[in-house]
Protein backbone atom coordinates (compact mmCIF):
# COMPACT_ATOMS: atom_id res chain seq x y z
CA UNK A 1 0.00 0.00 0.00
CA UNK A 2 2.89 2.50 0.80
CA UNK A 3 2.94 5.32 3.44
CA UNK A 4 -0.27 7.35 3.97
CA UNK A 5 -0.20 10.49 2.00
CA UNK A 6 0.29 13.70 3.83
CA UNK A 7 -0.48 17.07 2.34
CA UNK A 8 1.21 19.97 3.82
CA UNK A 9 -0.42 22.84 4.95
CA UNK A 10 -1.42 25.84 2.56
CA UNK A 11 0.90 28.67 2.51
CA UNK A 12 -0.41 31.83 3.59
CA UNK A 13 0.39 35.73 3.76
CA UNK A 14 3.02 36.08 6.19
CA UNK A 15 3.85 32.09 5.76
CA UNK A 16 7.93 30.94 6.20
CA UNK A 17 9.76 29.85 2.74
CA UNK A 18 13.13 29.01 2.37
CA UNK A 19 15.08 29.60 -1.15
CA UNK A 20 17.80 26.60 -1.05
CA UNK A 21 20.71 25.82 -4.17
CA UNK A 22 20.86 22.15 -4.04
CA UNK A 23 21.68 21.20 -7.30
CA UNK A 24 23.60 23.40 -9.84
CA UNK A 25 24.68 27.33 -9.95
CA UNK A 26 22.41 30.25 -11.10
CA UNK A 27 21.45 33.39 -12.96
CA UNK A 28 21.70 35.53 -9.85
CA UNK A 29 19.52 38.09 -11.10
CA UNK A 30 16.76 36.11 -12.17
CA UNK A 31 16.64 34.14 -8.43
CA UNK A 32 17.29 37.56 -6.67
CA UNK A 33 14.05 38.75 -8.16
CA UNK A 34 11.80 35.65 -7.35
CA UNK A 35 12.62 36.07 -4.03
CA UNK A 36 11.71 39.89 -4.39
CA UNK A 37 8.63 38.44 -5.82
CA UNK A 38 7.87 36.05 -2.81
CA UNK A 39 9.07 38.60 -0.28
CA UNK A 40 6.09 40.55 -1.20
CA UNK A 41 3.56 37.94 0.31
CA UNK A 42 5.92 35.47 2.23
CA UNK A 43 8.70 35.67 5.09
CA UNK A 44 11.48 34.51 2.78
CA UNK A 45 14.92 33.40 3.64
CA UNK A 46 17.85 32.04 2.35
CA UNK A 47 21.65 31.96 2.88
CA UNK A 48 24.35 33.56 1.34
CA UNK A 49 25.97 30.19 1.20
CA UNK A 50 24.04 29.26 -2.16
CA UNK A 51 25.65 31.61 -4.33
CA UNK A 52 28.86 29.82 -4.15
CA UNK A 53 30.40 27.91 -7.14
CA UNK A 54 32.03 24.54 -7.10
CA UNK A 55 32.50 23.50 -10.84
CA UNK A 56 29.16 22.67 -12.38
CA UNK A 57 27.54 22.89 -8.82
CA UNK A 58 25.98 25.59 -6.13
CA UNK A 59 28.82 24.80 -4.08
CA UNK A 60 29.96 21.69 -1.99
CA UNK A 61 28.15 18.57 -1.77
CA UNK A 62 28.35 19.19 2.11
CA UNK A 63 27.13 23.01 1.93
CA UNK A 64 24.02 21.60 -0.22
CA UNK A 65 23.31 19.01 2.32
CA UNK A 66 23.50 20.76 4.96
CA UNK A 67 21.05 23.20 3.49
CA UNK A 68 18.69 20.74 2.67
CA UNK A 69 18.96 19.30 5.80
CA UNK A 70 18.44 22.31 7.87
CA UNK A 71 15.35 23.17 5.74
CA UNK A 72 13.59 19.84 5.54
CA UNK A 73 13.88 19.92 9.72
CA UNK A 74 12.41 23.35 9.95
CA UNK A 75 9.20 22.85 11.71
CA UNK A 76 7.80 26.28 11.26
CA UNK A 77 9.04 26.59 7.37
CA UNK A 78 6.05 26.50 4.96
CA UNK A 79 7.87 25.73 1.86
CA UNK A 80 11.15 24.60 0.27
CA UNK A 81 11.53 26.31 -3.13
CA UNK A 82 14.48 25.25 -5.12
CA UNK A 83 16.96 28.09 -7.08
CA UNK A 84 17.25 26.29 -9.95
CA UNK A 85 17.59 22.62 -11.37
CA UNK A 86 20.45 21.77 -13.08
CA UNK A 87 22.41 19.35 -12.06
CA UNK A 88 23.99 17.44 -8.68
CA UNK A 89 21.22 16.90 -6.15
CA UNK A 90 21.70 12.87 -6.92
CA UNK A 91 25.00 13.30 -5.01
CA UNK A 92 22.79 14.34 -1.96
CA UNK A 93 19.43 13.28 -2.29
CA UNK A 94 19.39 9.99 -0.68
CA UNK A 95 22.09 11.18 2.33
CA UNK A 96 19.05 13.59 3.79
CA UNK A 97 17.07 13.32 6.53
CA UNK A 98 13.06 12.60 5.53
CA UNK A 99 12.01 11.12 8.13
CA UNK A 100 11.86 15.39 9.09
CA UNK A 101 10.09 16.28 6.29
CA UNK A 102 7.23 13.62 7.51
CA UNK A 103 7.49 14.83 10.92
CA UNK A 104 7.19 18.73 9.66
CA UNK A 105 5.44 18.58 6.19
CA UNK A 106 6.62 21.21 4.31
CA UNK A 107 5.87 22.04 0.14
CA UNK A 108 9.12 21.23 -1.86
CA UNK A 109 8.57 23.24 -5.22
CA UNK A 110 10.72 22.73 -8.24
CA UNK A 111 11.43 20.73 -11.25
CA UNK A 112 13.99 18.92 -13.66
CA UNK A 113 17.16 17.93 -11.17
CA UNK A 114 14.70 18.86 -8.11
CA UNK A 115 12.50 15.21 -9.56
CA UNK A 116 14.62 13.82 -7.07
CA UNK A 117 13.45 15.57 -4.43
CA UNK A 118 9.92 14.72 -5.43
CA UNK A 119 11.23 11.02 -5.89
CA UNK A 120 12.30 11.07 -2.21
CA UNK A 121 9.40 12.93 -0.71
CA UNK A 122 7.37 10.88 -2.04
CA UNK A 123 8.53 7.55 -0.67
CA UNK A 124 7.65 8.69 3.15
CA UNK A 125 4.14 9.70 1.67
CA UNK A 126 4.54 13.32 1.57
CA UNK A 127 2.83 15.32 -1.58
CA UNK A 128 5.52 18.29 -3.12
CA UNK A 129 4.78 20.49 -6.41
CA UNK A 130 6.64 19.80 -9.62
CA UNK A 131 6.84 23.40 -11.06
CA UNK A 132 8.83 26.36 -11.79
CA UNK A 133 11.56 27.21 -9.42
CA UNK A 134 12.86 30.63 -7.81
CA UNK A 135 14.34 31.83 -11.11
CA UNK A 136 11.40 30.97 -13.08
CA UNK A 137 9.32 33.33 -10.51
CA UNK A 138 11.80 35.92 -11.51
CA UNK A 139 11.00 35.68 -14.95
CA UNK A 140 7.92 38.56 -14.17
CA UNK A 141 5.97 35.87 -15.75
CA UNK A 142 2.10 36.52 -14.40
CA UNK A 143 0.77 33.37 -16.13
CA UNK A 144 3.48 31.54 -13.88
CA UNK A 145 3.18 33.48 -10.60
CA UNK A 146 -0.80 33.35 -10.74
CA UNK A 147 -0.26 29.68 -10.50
CA UNK A 148 2.51 29.28 -7.66
CA UNK A 149 -0.53 30.48 -5.98
CA UNK A 150 -3.30 28.97 -6.49
CA UNK A 151 -1.00 25.63 -6.47
CA UNK A 152 0.61 26.37 -2.67
CA UNK A 153 -2.26 28.32 -1.36
CA UNK A 154 -4.71 26.06 -2.72
CA UNK A 155 -3.77 22.58 -2.62
CA UNK A 156 -6.45 20.54 -2.41
CA UNK A 157 -8.72 22.74 -4.68
CA UNK A 158 -9.94 20.67 -7.28
CA UNK A 159 -7.81 21.20 -10.95
CA UNK A 160 -8.37 20.22 -14.28
CA UNK A 161 -5.95 19.81 -17.15
CA UNK A 162 -8.36 19.52 -20.67
CA UNK A 163 -7.02 19.21 -24.15
CA UNK A 164 -4.75 16.36 -23.53
CA UNK A 165 -4.07 14.07 -26.85
CA UNK A 166 -4.78 10.24 -26.62
CA UNK A 167 -2.63 7.97 -27.52
CA UNK A 168 -4.05 5.06 -25.77
CA UNK A 169 -7.43 5.68 -24.20
CA UNK A 170 -9.09 4.24 -20.83
CA UNK A 171 -9.86 5.83 -17.63
CA UNK A 172 -8.07 5.90 -14.06
CA UNK A 173 -7.08 6.95 -10.84
CA UNK A 174 -4.21 6.68 -8.84
CA UNK A 175 -1.97 9.05 -7.25
CA UNK A 176 0.05 11.50 -9.59
CA UNK A 177 4.17 10.47 -9.02
CA UNK A 178 6.94 11.37 -11.78
CA UNK A 179 8.64 14.54 -12.85
CA UNK A 180 11.78 14.51 -15.55
CA UNK A 181 12.34 10.90 -17.40
CA UNK A 182 16.12 11.40 -16.72
CA UNK A 183 16.47 11.80 -13.08
CA UNK A 184 13.75 9.42 -12.77
CA UNK A 185 15.90 6.69 -14.70
CA UNK A 186 18.89 7.72 -12.32
CA UNK A 187 16.67 7.21 -9.32
CA UNK A 188 15.73 3.74 -10.46
CA UNK A 189 19.78 2.93 -11.01
CA UNK A 190 20.58 3.80 -7.51
CA UNK A 191 17.24 2.22 -6.00
CA UNK A 192 15.79 5.42 -4.88
CA UNK A 193 12.47 5.00 -7.24
CA UNK A 194 9.47 3.79 -6.13
CA UNK A 195 6.59 4.30 -7.43
CA UNK A 196 3.20 3.77 -5.70
CA UNK A 197 1.26 1.04 -7.05
CA UNK A 198 -1.98 2.37 -9.23
CA UNK A 199 0.18 5.60 -9.72
CA UNK A 200 -0.49 7.78 -12.82
CA UNK A 201 3.18 8.92 -13.83
CA UNK A 202 3.80 12.49 -15.38
CA UNK A 203 7.15 12.60 -17.29
CA UNK A 204 8.94 15.43 -19.07
CA UNK A 205 12.41 15.92 -20.30
CA UNK A 206 15.08 17.87 -22.19
CA UNK A 207 17.61 17.54 -25.25
CA UNK A 208 17.45 14.28 -24.96
CA UNK A 209 17.91 12.42 -28.34
CA UNK A 210 15.14 9.96 -29.24
CA UNK A 211 17.55 7.10 -28.77
CA UNK A 212 18.68 8.10 -25.18
CA UNK A 213 14.58 8.49 -24.56
CA UNK A 214 14.15 4.99 -25.70
CA UNK A 215 17.24 3.90 -23.50
CA UNK A 216 15.72 5.44 -20.47
CA UNK A 217 11.90 4.00 -20.91
CA UNK A 218 13.46 0.57 -21.78
CA UNK A 219 15.31 0.72 -18.51
CA UNK A 220 12.46 1.32 -16.52
CA UNK A 221 10.03 -1.24 -18.26
CA UNK A 222 13.00 -3.93 -17.94
CA UNK A 223 13.49 -3.05 -13.91
CA UNK A 224 9.51 -3.36 -13.51
CA UNK A 225 9.44 -0.13 -12.12
CA UNK A 226 6.50 0.89 -14.29
CA UNK A 227 5.07 -2.47 -14.30
CA UNK A 228 1.88 -1.26 -11.74
CA UNK A 229 1.44 2.13 -13.11
CA UNK A 230 -2.19 2.55 -14.07
CA UNK A 231 -2.18 5.62 -16.46
CA UNK A 232 0.44 8.05 -18.06
CA UNK A 233 0.58 11.46 -18.67
CA UNK A 234 3.19 13.35 -21.26
CA UNK A 235 4.36 16.64 -20.78
CA UNK A 236 7.00 18.77 -22.51
CA UNK A 237 9.49 16.90 -24.88
CA UNK A 238 12.06 19.95 -25.27
CA UNK A 239 14.75 20.33 -27.99
CA UNK A 240 14.73 16.63 -28.02
CA UNK A 241 16.69 15.81 -31.47
CA UNK A 242 15.67 12.87 -33.46
CA UNK A 243 19.55 11.56 -33.27
CA UNK A 244 21.45 9.77 -36.16
CA UNK A 245 18.51 7.77 -37.31
CA UNK A 246 15.89 10.20 -37.55
CA UNK A 247 13.65 8.32 -35.05
CA UNK A 248 11.35 11.00 -33.80
CA UNK A 249 10.71 10.86 -30.19
CA UNK A 250 7.22 10.99 -30.08
CA UNK A 251 7.43 7.67 -31.49
CA UNK A 252 9.67 6.35 -29.25
CA UNK A 253 7.05 7.16 -26.60
CA UNK A 254 4.45 6.17 -28.14
CA UNK A 255 5.67 2.78 -28.39
CA UNK A 256 7.09 2.23 -25.18
CA UNK A 257 4.27 3.79 -22.73
CA UNK A 258 1.01 2.04 -25.49
CA UNK A 259 2.99 -1.27 -24.59
CA UNK A 260 2.26 -0.58 -21.12
CA UNK A 261 -1.37 -1.14 -21.31
CA UNK A 262 -2.88 1.79 -19.51
CA UNK A 263 -4.40 4.82 -20.65
CA UNK A 264 -1.94 7.38 -22.39
CA UNK A 265 -1.93 10.90 -23.27
CA UNK A 266 0.33 13.78 -24.30
CA UNK A 267 0.32 17.64 -23.95
CA UNK A 268 0.40 18.53 -20.13
CA UNK A 269 2.38 21.73 -20.63
CA UNK A 270 4.50 20.95 -17.64
CA UNK A 271 8.21 20.76 -17.88
CA UNK A 272 11.19 23.12 -19.48
CA UNK A 273 8.96 25.11 -21.84
CA UNK A 274 7.89 28.62 -21.33
CA UNK A 275 4.44 27.40 -20.20
CA UNK A 276 5.45 24.98 -17.12
CA UNK A 277 2.28 24.25 -15.38
CA UNK A 278 2.67 23.51 -11.07
CA UNK A 279 1.85 19.52 -11.08
CA UNK A 280 1.16 18.00 -7.34
CA UNK A 281 2.88 14.94 -6.73
CA UNK A 282 1.20 12.51 -4.40
CA UNK A 283 -2.32 13.76 -5.27
CA UNK A 284 -5.34 11.78 -6.12
CA UNK A 285 -6.10 12.62 -9.58
CA UNK A 286 -8.22 10.67 -12.61
CA UNK A 287 -7.17 10.30 -15.81
CA UNK A 288 -9.76 9.89 -18.74
CA UNK A 289 -7.87 9.37 -21.53
CA UNK A 290 -10.40 9.11 -24.20
CA UNK A 291 -11.98 12.61 -23.32
CA UNK A 292 -8.12 14.10 -22.81
CA UNK A 293 -8.66 15.22 -19.39
CA UNK A 294 -7.08 14.72 -16.02
CA UNK A 295 -9.01 15.80 -12.97
CA UNK A 296 -6.99 16.36 -9.42
CA UNK A 297 -9.03 16.06 -6.31
CA UNK A 298 -6.38 15.40 -3.47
Amino acid sequence: MGPPRVIPAPLQRGSRVRVIAPSSPFDRTLVLRGIGWLGQRYRVEFDWSMFERTGFLAGSDARRLDELNRALSDPTLGAIIAARGGYGLTRIAHLADYAALLRHPKWIVGFSDITALHVEALSVGVASLHGPNAAGLGRSDDWTRGRFLSAVEAPTAARHFRGLQTLSPGVVSGVLAGGNLSLLFTCQATGRLHLPPGAILVIEDVTEASYRIDRMLSALVASGALDRVAGVVVGDFSDCPDGPHRVPWRSVLSEHLCALGVPVVTGLRFGHDRWNEFVPLGVRAELDAGAGHLALSP
